[in-house]
């Protein structure tokens, strides 16, 4: 393995995983689902699901990858057998599918920073015609979206090294700092108490819900990027000392206080700036793009200050979208690596096949909703791959041999009882919940697959999905060449 494909630091590396953890998500839908489901409640099982889901699966991707040396399609076939080789083409395909069009949103981040800097949030803007008119012109759409994947393309087509490493320890501090920037104007705006109270104040009472417990794991769960194959991926540059449990307790922390940052910014800012208490709940209720894109760009201009406090906000937007991109892509990099490919021609298919295959969601609103519904859900079954994988290979097998001795603070058998016993339970209780909620919102359409919020429509393009990799499994094993190779 080249010295241009490897962390030449701790610091590089953690910066990485953290960036990859830390995306849109954080900004747009954990301040909303915080605020709906408790509050400090809410915080308290978020934090929960860190040491039950997050952070166990985090560490197996993380062994799985630097014992491998592969991507995760190469390191499901060395890892615990070729018959299994499937499992890692279904995180790998389920990470591509969803980076083509997370690029099409990294643009929309692009844009309304550029709208920022433009000083076009003024007093009596009306950023619900603003956001529409935007999502309507597909030259701008595709223009921005070209943009995100040119740039994120650029930056990994110069290896880990002088690419990904360096660009993410410059974007990942400066994100924070930015957000700590707008958390502390929203913290000084009159009104601002009602918002932290309502962010941080326990509804105890929210915790007898089942929906409070599914939405605090869910969030952990995409958040982190437990199960998605980007730790597992980013392992493989690691050297072979690094110390797994440390540095995925790191990420999950990181990515928590990324999150509680984004709250901080966001929840204080929409309770002091509305007209009425009505106004910020009505807002706190919207989906992830109308919070963000409609109803904060319309609070801007009503803060002291608004017109550079804005410009900062949509930059630390860009940047938690461009950090989970890079690692998104990377992924896809890698498989094409395994298999023999240069770092620059990998790149080069991936980044091009990413720009075509996100056309539909740039140019139709609808095909960008059905595509984040399906593949954001497949994100669990991922997940589930990764445990079958710890339980194959034997969860107190990795704990001894590939976690604790490297570990500065060993992990003990809580861990082997959480991979094997509670994370399945869990992965159950949320995929049953995310199916039957297609159900439930749509009893007369669930059972159509050509609907964009149905039941039918996951189960459908996931037996698709599914079939072809069982069918090309022999194929994808044969696809990954050479030996492991390592980092010393």
């Amino acid at each position: 393995m080249s010295s241009a494909d490897r962390f030449v630091s701790r610091w590089g590396f953690l910066a990485a995983a953290i960036g990859m953890a830390v995306g849109t998500g954080n900004i747009w839908r954990f301040p909303r689902m915080a605020a709906q489901y408790g509050g400090g409640a809410f915080i308290l099982v978020y934090t929960l699901a860190l040491f039950l889901w997050s952070a166990p699966l985090l560490m197996v991707e993380m062994s799985i990858g630097r014992k491998t040396r592969r991507g995760p399609i190469g390191g499901f076939r060395d890892f615990i057998g070729r018959r299994y080789t499937w499992m890692g083409g279904w995180m790998v395909m389920v990470c591509m599918l969803i980076t083509f069009y997370y690029s099409v949103v990294t643009g929309w981040c692009i844009k309304y920073f550029v709208l920022a800097m433009r000083g076009a949030f003024k007093e009596g803007i009306d950023t619900a015609a603003l956001w529409t008119s935007f999502l309507r012109d597909p030259k701008q759409t595709i223009f921005f979206h070209a943009l995100s994947i040119g740039l994120c393309g650029l930056i990994i087509y110069r290896g880990i090294k002088g690419g990904v490493e360096r660009v993410t320890k410059l974007m990942v501090p400066a994100l924070f700092v930015f957000l700590i920037v707008a958390a502390l104007r929203a913290a000084t705006l009159a009104g601002a108490g009602q918002g932290l109270t309502y962010m941080f104040v326990p509804d105890w009472s929210k915790l007898a819900l089942p929906a409070t417990w599914l939405q605090a794991f869910t969030q952990s769960a995409w958040s982190t990027g437990a199960g998605w194959g980007l730790m597992l991926t980013y392992a493989v540059y690691t050297i072979r000392e690094e110390d797994i449990s440390q540095n995925c307790f790191m990420v999950g922390f990181g990515d928590q206080t990324a999150a509680l940052l984004a709250g901080l910014a966001i929840i204080p800012t929409i309770f002091a700036l509305s007209p009425t208490l009505e106004a910020a709940h009505t807002a706190m209720s919207t989906n992830n793009t109308g919070l963000t894109f409609i109803s904060l760009a319309r609070l801007f201009p009503r803060m002291p200050g608004g017109l550079y406090i804005a410009p900062v906000f949509f930059l630390a937007m860009v940047f938690a979208a461009f950090t989970s991109l890079i690692a998104q892509v990377e992924v896809g990099v890698r498989a094409f690596m395994d298999g023999g490919w240069s770092r620059k021609k990998s790149t080069l298919v991936v980044a091009g096949a990413t720009f075509l295959m996100g056309l539909p969601s740039a140019i139709v609103p609808g095909v960008f909703d059905n595509q984040d519904w399906v593949w954001g859900v497949a994100l669990l079954p991922s997940g589930f791959f990764i445990m079958m994988a710890a339980r194959k290979y034997g969860a107190e097998k990795i704990r001894t041999e590939l976690i604790n001795p490297c570990a500065d603070i060993r992990i003990g058998r809580w861990w082997s009882f959480v991979i094997r016993y509670v994370s399945p339970l869990i992965f159950l209780f949320l995929i049953g919940w995310w199916l039957y909620r297609g159900i439930a919102d749509n009893p007369e359409t669930w059972w159509k697959p050509f609907s964009t919020f149905t039941t039918a429509t996951i189960i459908f393009q996931w037996a698709v999905l599914l079939a072809v990799l069982l069918l090309a499994n022999r194929a994808l094993a044969r696809w990954v060449k050479g030996t492991p190779e390592e980092i010393d």
